[in-house]
């Protein structure tokens, strides 16, 4: 009788947990206590707030305390409508999937008791719910979907195209999230804070001196540049680099300088080649497995001519 009730979720046995007789409560608890592990998985189950230990792979860092007491004003007043998500561990105790924003704003709240779909998540699979949960809901900032992407990546061992598949992006969205991780920590704390759009941060990717890469996140913040400023600032100063550049080279530089561009272009990657006595090197960056994959499967399709 109580895996039924229990299955059904707490409003078919009680509709308002919290005020309840303290009696009936603890009978609650009790039938919850004597349930089969297996009796815990795929159900929605009310279970005690101080029971639930945090996701240690959360990839949200960043909490806003006024909305979260927004949110638990209205758990107050209402109740939570959503779940959270939780795995059973044994004894009495679980760990959290996904919801940590409802599970903080249910403590704020004073209540005792969080409804919980329960389900069977082992290690591999817990970053990428709690991820993935927290993308599809637009709940992270810039920087923690990169780094959560990149933890996908590492921790998960999936390539870039399955983790856009796992969060129903591209891959180029997923490759252009994590070339974030490429700024300086002072641009992403900005981004972080949204002081500043990813496409100001992807425009400043762009800007190899690292002065007038400050400069211009400065001209961002205090003067709000628009993106389409950012462009044309950094696409003045390369040309401006390479008037000034141009003027003192040979044709032979020069001749390099457009074999650099033609192959970073064909590559879609950064190319540096290198005059060394009579010969030289070509060097070609990657920033993933993905990436050195894509730029060898380029090698591959090229035709002797």
């Amino acid at each position: 009788m109580a895996k039924k009730v229990l299955g059904r979720g707490l409003g078919a046995f009680f509709p308002d947990m919290e005020n309840q007789d303290p009696q009936k409560t603890q009978e609650y608890i009790g039938q919850l206590s004597k349930l089969d592990p297996k009796e815990r998985v795929n159900v929605i189950l009310h279970i005690p707030v101080e029971s639930i230990r945090p996701n240690p792979h959360q990839p949200r860092q960043e909490f806003d305390e006024f909305r979260l007491k927004e949110l638990s004003d209205s758990i107050q007043m209402h109740g939570l409508i959503q779940p959270i998500t939780a795995r059973y561990l044994g004894e009495d105790r679980y760990e959290l999937v996904s919801g940590e924003r409802r599970l903080r704003a249910t403590r704020m709240a004073g209540i005792g008791h969080i409804p919980a779909y329960i389900r069977e998540v082992n290690d591999d699979d817990m970053i990428a719910f709690a991820l993935i949960e927290n993308v599809q809901r637009e709940q992270l900032n810039p920087i923690e979907i990169a780094v959560g992407y990149k933890r996908l990546i590492e921790e998960c061992e999936l390539t870039q195209e399955e983790v856009a598949r796992r969060v129903g992006k591209n891959r180029t969205t997923v490759t252009n999230m994590l070339r974030l991780l490429n700024l300086p920590p002072t641009i992403q704390s900005a981004l972080k804070r949204g002081q500043i759009s990813t496409g100001h941060a992807r425009a400043l990717i762009n800007v190899e001196d690292a002065d007038l890469q400050d400069k211009l996140l400065r001209k961002t913040i205090e003067d709000d540049y628009s993106v389409r400023q950012i462009e044309d600032a950094v696409r003045n100063a390369s040309v401006k680099k390479t008037r000034k550049t141009t003027s003192k080279a040979s044709e032979h530089d020069i001749a390099i300088r457009e074999i650099s561009n033609r192959l970073r272009r064909q590559f879609a990657t950064k190319v540096d080649i290198r005059k060394k006595n009579k010969g030289g090197e070509i060097r070609i960056e990657y920033y993933s497995d993905d990436e050195l994959e894509r730029i060898l499967n380029l090698f591959d399709n090229i035709q002797p001519s």
